[in-house]
């Protein structure tokens, strides 16, 4: 019995989103495997010649378990360990895939995933926090983000929210 290990609710290692040469667009790793960036970006590299090529969805690679998909010039992975559940790690990476495809409104491509990347992280805390699954609905998760932005003070605003929040103030007012 000493060699079976105890559930956790920790059980994504990393969310990477990677373009069609392999280069990171986006990584967040949650715990040390990998403590430095040089040894991020080797096993990314490492990662993405494995399956770039690959037809399936699932890998197993230096004792990690990988769950991805390929979408045009993107690549989706969702890391756990050599134990995990491959159906928890995959409904993650569906999430992933799927807020992220509702945001971009259904044009999943590098240009535009780089345009929306704050949102994007935004998509990925609110479904992974610290490497524990808080969330496996798309939609539920756009809608939190959503509400979110309703409620970032206006310090912590890109200037895009504070122009649109502004046209709308005017626009309203003209209205009335």
């Amino acid at each position: 019995m000493e060699g079976v290990l105890e559930p956790s609710l920790y059980t994504v290692k990393a969310i990477l989103i990677l373009d069609n040469d392999g280069e990171r667009l986006l990584a967040k790793y949650y715990d040390d495997t990998y403590p430095t960036v040089r040894e991020q970006k080797a096993f990314e590299k490492n990662l993405f010649n494995k399956t770039h090529k690959s037809d399936s969805e699932i890998a197993l690679l230096e004792g990690l378990t990988v769950v991805y998909k390929g979408n045009v010039d993107l690549f989706f992975y969702v890391i756990g360990s050599a134990h995990e559940n491959e159906l928890m790690l995959m409904s993650v990476l569906t999430c992933v895939y799927d807020s992220v495809n509702l945001l971009l409104r259904k044009n999943v491509e590098k240009r535009i995933l780089l345009r929306n990347i704050d949102s994007v992280f935004l998509i990925i805390d609110e479904i992974v926090d610290g490497g524990v699954i808080m969330q496996v609905d798309g939609c539920n998760v756009l809608d939190q983000i959503a509400t979110r932005g309703d409620d970032i003070p206006l310090t912590e605003q890109t200037i895009s929210q504070v122009l649109q929040s502004a046209k709308d103030q005017i626009k309203w007012s003209l209205l009335k």
